[in-house]
């Protein structure tokens, strides 16, 4: 994996993997959106995940920003997404998983709600040396009902427990709370099979036979 200057991260040699070629096509294309405060690593997952060459909508940081954006706990940043960055991940023969990371200033935040529709579910990412940055992520998820989880990206700092940070970010106990290093292409893909499984065991409560007996919907079949 090649390394991601603009999360201020450790650069991390890159991996020997060999991802598998995409097919030319795909029934089913299933939406995943990554939230979360800025620059707590949102870039780098998606980069690490992807199977394409992601799409960037990075532009260097200047000076001018710094009286816009609160840089004081990312100062290694250089660059930042300013629209959203974009990737791919095959699931199977006919469905295929889209990546959106979305960007993470205040002033960007208008393009959330844009970049939630039609959304299958998101990945709330946290920094916990600034566990306030992720509140407006929650509330805009809840508001549009989307189903979520909580990663918590390593950076160091002092230890948390999972009791803690569920009470930090008040979070539901039905919520999966995960840890992560957005820098792993395994750690990211452990991060989307636990959405995807909280996705189907949402599917799996709503789809209960009711009263009426008509026939439960079925929840797709994903695999990374």
């Amino acid at each position: 994996m090649d390394s991601v200057t603009s999360d201020a991260r450790t650069p991390v040699p890159a991996s020997s993997d060999t991802r598998t070629p995409l097919s030319a096509s795909a029934a089913n294309g299933l939406k995943i959106v990554v939230v979360g405060g800025f620059g707590v690593g949102k870039t780098t997952l998606v980069r690490s995940v992807s199977e394409i060459r992601p799409l960037n909508t990075e532009e260097t940081m200047t000076q001018a920003g710094e009286a816009i954006d609160d840089i004081s706990e990312v100062r290694g940043k250089s660059a930042t997404t300013v629209a959203f960055d974009f990737g791919r991940i095959t699931l199977d023969a006919r469905n295929v998983l889209y990546l959106f990371g979305a960007p993470g200033q205040e002033r960007f935040w208008f393009l959330w709600d844009r970049l939630f529709s039609g959304t299958l579910g998101a990945v709330v990412l946290v920094d916990t040396r600034r566990i306030d940055d992720s509140w407006y992520a929650i509330d805009r998820l809840e508001h549009h009902g989307t189903p979520f989880i909580v990663a918590c990206n390593d950076f160091g700092g002092a230890a948390h427990t999972p009791a803690q940070i569920r009470e930090a970010l008040d979070l539901d106990p039905h919520i999966p709370l995960v840890d992560c290093d957005a820098r792993s292409r395994e750690s990211s893909k452990r991060v989307l099979i636990t959405l995807v499984e909280h996705i189907q065991s949402r599917y799996a409560a709503q789809s209960a036979p009711g009263a009426d007996g008509e026939t439960p919907l079925k929840s797709p079949e994903l695999a990374l």
